[in-house]
């Protein structure tokens, strides 16, 4: 497929999301950026949620590991709905009951400045690596089958990529993004069933009988019960599931900065339990993408794409669908596939720059959103910094040439996200006091632990492998080095007595 039919198609793309963004930013002013004026309609953050959710990652990476995981993704998934029903029923009643646009003030309401800057520094790390990890699949793809023929540097379709993002975002900030995500989770799901549609029709087969294909096929395993101490087992999955979505999207600024746009409490648990459904059933359907591009290449003796890692080439799973789509089944099929991994990428990316500024300013900088004494150009220099460092981020997973991007994306998660459960759940469930000068080390030493324990599992437990049920781990040394703090300053209290 020529790389200039494909450059046209995304102008053409970019100039409908600059389009939304020009009427959903007039008369935008800073509570626009941050909260969208508490106006969005749920079903629209909703819909829009599925796009961020499941980004460039899920669309390329996902359909690649049926081939070793077959659908035990599926397993994970399904602990999701646990997860999104706690927030639902515990965090967000509490953020709408404190009025929070950041949700890190919770943790200096209860703890104290030290642990909310220490909150807010865990989120800043996580998402400044999931967004770099997100947008960095997209690059590679844009690079190899675009930029590269053009003669054009890989630092250039970073930039641009980027710079695409702050453009339509720096005004209207979260009021665009909900619109705008809604957009691209359309074209996500309208390239998702276009490919399954094509690749069935290339067996003559109509989509009732694709999808049966799919299930009776061997890559339709979900459930594996077999092996306790390896990472594909069950328990892990689905406990592992409910864990990171309560961290990902819960106690993630990113995601419930959309979740607070919406005009009530009522609404935006509708929008939750709807999207998680609909969750579901979209990922099924990436993974049943994944079984059909496995037979499609078996079927016509198509050799796997391969990468130069060090000096041995191994299989890029992440680059099947996108070899499949562009070189193999079609114009129609490249041209969808291009739009479609633009929209899921650029649906996590654009929201996850409005949650680091939103983040920095008011957690960091405590800069107060609601006085006219707000100097907006600071907020706008730290949008552009953050943009920045995306960039050098970007182009220092590219320099590294790695591959199980999605794993890798939740493995960092876990260590990550782990102090942020440990403090929100003790902040919940326990009403003692804390000495807020030591929390933040309890936040570091806790992913130093788990970082040893998933490293010497199989040496120390007998051949067991930590999989995503790490996060847990991390999150309960996180709330037990609370409670030793706790216990600490009541001996220190009794002894002064």
């Amino acid at each position: 497929m020529s790389p200039i039919l494909i450059l046209s198609t995304l102008i053409a793309y970019f100039a409908m999301l600059f389009g939304v963004s020009y009427f959903t930013s007039k008369n935008a002013d800073e509570n626009s950026f941050y909260n969208g004026n508490k106006q969005s309609p749920w079903y629209l953050v909703a819909f829009g949620m599925i796009g961020a959710s499941l980004s460039g990652v899920t669309f390329i990476s996902i359909p690649g590991t049926v081939s070793t995981s077959y659908f035990g993704y599926m397993q994970m998934v399904y602990g999701y709905l646990i997860g999104y029903a706690v927030i639902a029923l515990i965090l967000l009643p509490l953020y709408y009951k404190l009025q929070l646009t950041s949700i890190y003030s919770f943790l200096k309401d209860r703890f104290g400045r030290n642990t909310q800057l220490t909150g807010a520094s865990f989120f800043l790390l996580s998402r400044i690596i999931g967004s770099s990890l997100r947008m960095y699949l997209v690059v590679i793809v844009l690079q190899r089958f675009i930029f590269e023929p053009l003669g054009i540097h890989y630092t250039i379709t970073t930039f641009l990529s980027l710079f695409l993002i702050w453009v339509y975002t720096f005004k209207g900030g979260i009021k665009t993004i909900v619109w705008t995500d809604s957009l691209q989770t359309f074209f996500m799901l309208l390239s998702l069933i276009a490919s399954i549609v094509i690749i069935g029709s290339s067996f003559n087969w109509t989509f009732t009988e694709t999808m049966g294909e799919v299930i009776k096929s061997d890559y339709s395993k979900t459930f594996f019960f077999d092996n306790i101490l390896g990472k594909g087992h069950f328990l892990k999955q689905f406990f592992g599931g409910a864990i990171m979505a309560i961290a990902m999207t819960g106690l993630d600024q990113d995601m419930m900065q959309k979740n607070l746009t919406c005009k009530s409490l009522g609404e935006a648990q509708k929008n939750v339990f709807w999207f998680s459904l609909v969750l579901v059933v979209v990922n099924f359907l990436f993974l049943s993408l994944g079984a059909l591009l496995y037979l499609y290449t078996t079927k016509n003796g198509i050799d796997l794409p391969t990468r130069l890692v060090g000096t041995e080439n191994v299989i890029a799973t992440d680059l099947l669908f996108p070899t499949l789509a562009i070189d193999h089944l079609g114009v129609f099929c490249g041209l969808i596939f291009i739009i479609g991994l633009i929209a899921a990428a650029y649906s996590s990316a654009d929201s996850a720059l409005t949650a680091l500024t939103t983040s920095f300013c008011l957690d960091v900088l405590v800069l107060d959103k609601n006085k006219s004494r707000y100097p907006k150009n600071t907020r706008m220099f730290v949008h552009i910094g953050f943009t920045l460092i995306t960039f050098i981020t970007i182009i220092f997973f590219y320099e590294s040439n790695d591959t199980s991007t999605i794993y890798k994306l939740f493995s960092w998660a876990g260590y990550t996200y782990g102090p942020l459960i440990g403090l929100f759940f003790y902040g919940l469930w326990s009403k003692a006091k804390l000495n807020d000068k030591l929390i933040p080390l309890v936040c570091i030493l806790a992913p130093i632990v788990s970082y040893l324990l998933d490293q010497n599992s199989k040496a120390w437990f007998g051949g067991y492998e930590f999989g995503f049920e790490m996060l847990l781990v991390n999150g309960l040394l996180t709330t037990l080095g609370l409670f030793i703090l706790s216990t600490i300053n009541k001996k220190a209290t009794t002894i002064l007595e």
